[in-house]
């Protein structure tokens, strides 16, 4: 992360003695990142971390991707999903490459292992649902529409209330959605999910003043006395872990939650969108304006409530374009998509490089003069392409491409540019959708 931080009991100096009451030693951790030359935390636990006491693999994760070969815009709804698995189990990859996997989870049932991704970052953007995130490093509590990123290597168990029926959708019942759902991006090439650095300073890390949001609004590890920084148990626990594109059960005699204090730069946090503080211009801005994380290959971007250009003659929408070397995808948390005709909340888009896209036909024109918009979206914005699963095409708009299509206008364009109307109908001119 951007800055250092310490919580819980530390001594002076690293390195050196630290004693438990019982007078023997706390077993002292770096855990860190590229070669120990990148961010790295120190932890002490009651127990030496590299006591097992069994292991044994549990089943393979790496996705099968399918229409490797097909390039076209792609519409996936995810309201279809049905509730399955666990916050881990549960999450069904749609799309990915080499460099990121996009999943979408609807928890069916609640963790009673504790996990470790050993293999890459994980970013969890919550649309539904609320509760604890208990991780060797300390509690985070979260709620709709938070950030979590959990760096590589940390282990947490996710913990979800039941859902209040007024917080979950009106065409879901409680079978359908018990307890939320939320999306995952997961780095599969070995980077690490960071703030664009174009938001830090070069020299202390420190978010700069044009940053859309800073180290106040990032929620990090706490502990009180509701959720104590630590668990000093023994007995049988199980720690399952993601390496190798397989997933592996240890077996600790220990509770894994038994780290008395750490500090440094390396671990997870939480970062609520509504604190993005969207940029906003005279005129339509890129999506660069809209980042809010990056790893290798990729970037994560929040499309927030915000108010529109003030040029008198500004165009709101996006105009086509064609990001001749990303993949676009597009989460859709809330609000009225005036770009897009039958996306709803829950839909995600797909549009690859190589084909333009921008706002379907007649919305350019509805949207002149509107000051300010409600959509809040969550995008994924990819240097090489991604590839849909099989899950993926089981949720698939099979009529989006077709979208785009609008009638011929009547009337012609005479050379310099001018267009000859149409003989009186009746009608108004441009009335097509």
């Amino acid at each position: 992360m951007a800055y250092y931080m310490k919580l819980g009991n530390l001594p002076k100096k690293r390195h050196v003695q630290f004693r438990r009451p019982d007078g023997g030693l706390y077993s002292e951790e770096v855990f860190g990142t590229e070669g120990f030359v990148g961010p790295t935390s120190t932890m002490y636990h009651i127990h030496p971390p590299t006591q097992v006491t069994g292991w044994k693999s549990l089943y393979g994760t790496a996705p099968e991707y399918v229409e490797t070969d097909v390039m076209r815009m792609r519409h996936m709804v995810t309201t279809r999903m049905k509730a399955h698995g666990d916050p881990i189990t549960g999450r069904v990859i749609i799309l990915g490459n080499g460099d990121v996997e996009m999943s979408v989870c609807v928890p069916k049932e609640r963790m009673d292992y504790h996990y470790k991704n050993g293999q890459g970052d994980e970013c969890l953007f919550i649309h539904y649902g609320s509760g604890t995130l208990r991780t060797f490093m300390g509690t985070l509590k979260f709620k709709p529409k938070d950030y979590i990123v959990i760096p590589k290597g940390i282990i947490y168990h996710m913990d979800f209330d039941e859902l209040d029926e007024a917080d979950r959708p009106a065409d879901h019942s409680r079978e359908e959605m018990p307890y939320g759902k939320f999306v995952c991006f997961e780095t599969a090439n070995g980077s690490h999910i960071l703030p664009p650095r174009n938001y830090l300073s070069k020299k202390t890390s420190q978010f700069l003043e044009h940053s859309p949001f800073c180290e106040r609004d990032l929620e990090v590890p706490m502990a009180n006395d509701v959720y104590p920084m630590y668990t000093d148990e023994t007995g049988e626990f199980e720690v399952r872990i993601k390496a190798r594109n397989s997933v592996h059960s240890y077996m600790y005699d220990y509770h894994p939650c038994d780290i008395v204090g750490w500090d440094g730069c390396y671990y997870p946090y939480v970062f609520n969108v509504d604190d993005f503080a969207p940029i906003v211009g005279k005129l339509h801005m890129p999506p660069p304006i809209h980042q809010t994380f990056e790893g290798h290959n990729f970037v994560i971007c929040s499309f927030c409530p915000r108010l529109l250009d003030f040029h008198p003659e500004a165009i709101p929408v996006p105009y086509n374009h064609s990001n001749l070397d990303s993949d676009e995808v597009l989460y859709y948390v809330e609000g009225n998509y005036k770009a897009r005709k039958g996306i709803d909340v829950g839909s995600v888009s797909l549009h690859p490089q190589g084909i333009a896209h921008g706002p379907h036909p007649g919305t350019v024109e509805k949207s002149l003069g509107a000051t300010h918009t409600d959509e809040l979206a969550v995008m994924c914005d990819t240097f090489r392409p991604l590839y849909p699963t099989r899950a993926a095409l089981g949720l698939d708009d099979a009529a989006y491409p077709e979208s785009w299509r609008q009638p011929a206008k009547s009337g012609t364009h005479t050379p310099n540019g001018a267009v000859k109307a149409p003989a009186p109908s009746g009608k108004a001119a441009n009335t097509w959708d």
